[in-house]
C-alpha cells in the first residue's frame, strides 16, 4: 500500500483492485486512475485479490491478449461475485457491446478513460457500505507518465490506431508538472509512455518534439532517472540522441523490429527497411555506450517465406538484442492485414516463433554474462532486487530493505533470473 493510500485508510475505506494488461501506456493510465481513487478515499492494490471493486485496463493487440482480458474479468467476478467490474482499454473498446451484456460489468471507452476512476467511485457509492477487505502493498518506485496517445501510422497488422484513435500529444508543461508531482511523492524513475512515443509532438503546431520534452524534464525536474524507450527507427534524430549525454537518461531503448525482411516490412506498412533499423541501433550504441536494445518480432506474417524468416534470424544475430518479445501473427478484425491471405500454417508460425525465442534467449543470457565484473546503478523495486538503468534484473543478498533506493552494485554472477551482485556502500 502506498503511503498516500495508507494515510487515507479507514475502517470502511473501499478496496479497489486496479489491474493492467498490455503496454506501458496502459500501466501509466492505471497508475493515474489509482491515484485518483486514493484521492477519493479508496485503497488500491495492483494484483488480483478479493476487493470491493475492480478496474481492469485491457489490451487487444493479439487474440492472446483478448483471452487474457476475458480470463482476468472472470477471475475478478469469481474473487468478489458482488463487486462491480469497470473494464476499459483496447479490448473493452473493441468488445464493449459483448461485455456490457453482463450487469456486473461497466465499460468505459478509451475516449473516456480519464473518467474510469470516477466510474469506479460511483459504482461503489451505489453499493453502500463496503467490506473493507485488508489491502496488501504496492510500490512507488517508478511512475509511468503518458506523454501522448493514438497513432497515425496504421501498420497493416495493428488494431491499436482503431481503438486508440489519432495521435494526441500532451503539452510539455503538463507532463513536467505531473513528473514533478511524482518526484515529490518519492518516485525515483519517470517512465515516458504512449501509443507512439517516438512520434511525440507530430500532431502539435508549437514545435514540440520528443527531444524538447526530454530536455524540459531533465532541466525542470529532479527525477533521478528518466526512461524513454519505445520508438521506431524513423524517429531517431541527432537531437533525440543528444539527450543521452545526461547520465539520468536510462540506457535502454525498445526499437520494434517486427521483421528482418524488407518485403515483409513493406507488407506490414512499416516505415523503415532492415538496413535503416540496424543504422538506428548503431546510432544509439554510439550515443549511449552500453545501451540495452530490446525489440518486438512477429512470426508468420501473411506471405512470410523461409527466406524472410531466415533474414529475421540473421538480423537478430547481427544486432544481438538484450531481450525479444515474439508474437505469432494473429489476424485482427479491422486491420488491413485481415484482407491478406493468412497462408502461413499455425504449426509453422509456432516453429518460427520458437526459433526466434530461442535465439533471443541465447542473446539475453550472453548480455547478462557480459555484465559480470561491471558496476551497475540499480533502482531497487523490492527489498533485494531491482533494475539497472539498462533494464536488466539484478538482485543482492542483504538484510536491509533497499526498495525505492538507488545503489551501486558490483555484478558478481548471472543466472537464469538475471544479474547477481554485491552492494557497494
Amino acid at each position: 500500500m502506498s503511503s498516500s493510500a495508507s494515510s487515507n485508510r479507514t475502517r470502511n475505506a473501499p478496496l479497489v483492485a486496479t489491474l493492467t494488461l498490455g503496454c506501458k501506456l496502459n500501466q501509466a493510465e492505471t497508475q493515474q486512475a489509482a491515484r485518483e481513487l486514493q484521492r477519493l478515499g479508496c485503497v488500491t492494490v495492483d494484483r488480483p485479490m478479493p476487493a470491493d471493486a475492480f478496474l481492469i485496463n485491457t489490451c487487444t493487440i493479439t487474440h492472446v491478449a483478448d483471452r487474457k482480458a476475458r480470463r482476468l474479468i472472470r477471475m475478478a467476478r469469481r474473487l468478489s461475485p458482488n463487486a462491480p467490474v469497470i473494464v476499459t482499454g483496447c479490448y473493452a473498446e473493441r468488445a464493449g457491446a459483448e461485455l456490457s451484456e453482463h450487469a456486473q460489468i461497466q465499460v468505459v471507452a478509451n475516449a473516456r478513460k480519464d473518467d474510469a476512476a470516477a466510474a469506479v467511485h460511483a459504482a461503489l457509492a451505489d453499493l453502500g457500505p463496503t467490506s473493507a477487505i485488508q489491502a496488501g502493498s504496492a510500490g512507488r518506485t517508478r511512475a509511468f507518465i503518458k506523454i501522448q496517445e493514438g497513432c497515425d501510422d496504421v501498420c497493416a497488422f495493428c488494431i491499436v490506431p482503431r481503438v486508440r484513435g489519432r495521435e494526441r500529444a500532451i503539452p510539455i508543461d503538463d507532463i513536467v508538472a505531473v513528473a514533478r508531482e511524482r518526484v515529490a511523492e518519492g518516485v525515483q524513475e519517470i517512465v515516458l509512455t504512449g501509443t507512439q512515443p517516438g512520434a511525440y509532438g507530430r500532431d502539435r503546431t508549437d514545435g514540440s518534439t520528443a527531444a524538447k520534452l526530454i530536455d524540459a524534464l531533465l532541466s525542470r525536474t529532479d527525477a533521478a532517472r528518466i526512461r524513454y524507450s519505445s520508438i521506431q527507427p524513423q524517429d531517431v534524430t541527432p537531437e533525440l540522441l543528444s539527450c543521452w549525454d545526461d547520465a539520468r537518461m536510462c540506457r535502454h531503448v525498445h526499437l520494434a523490429l517486427q521483421s528482418g525482411s524488407d518485403s515483409v516490412l513493406a507488407k506490414m506498412r512499416r516505415r523503415y527497411t532492415a538496413e535503416q533499423f540496424v543504422e538506428a541501433v548503431s546510432a544509439f550504441r554510439s550515443a549511449a555506450p552500453g545501451v540495452s536494445v530490446t525489440t518486438d518480432i512477429i512470426a508468420g506474417f501473411p506471405g512470410e517465406t523461409e527466406a524472410d524468416h531466415a533474414a529475421t534470424l540473421a538480423l537478430m544475430r547481427h544486432v544481438q538484442f538484450t531481450d525479444v518479445h515474439v508474437f505469432p501473427y494473429s489476424s485482427r478484425p479491422g486491420t488491413s492485414a485481415v484482407l491478406l491471405d493468412d497462408d502461413v500454417p499455425a504449426e509453422v508460425k509456432r516453429s518460427r516463433a520458437a526459433a526466434l525465442r530461442e535465439l533471443g534467449a541465447q542473446h539475453r543470457r550472453q548480455a547478462w554474462r557480459s555484465q559480470v565484473g561491471s558496476l551497475q546503478s540499480v533502482l531497487f523495486e523490492t527489498r533485494q532486487s531491482g533494475l539497472t538503468d539498462t533494464y536488466l534484473p539484478c538482485r543482492v543478498d542483504v538484510d536491509d530493505d533497499l526498495s525505492n533506493h538507488l545503489h551501486s552494485v558490483r555484478v558478481t554472477a548471472s543466472d537464469d533470473s538475471g544479474l547477481v551482485g554485491e552492494l557497494l556502500r
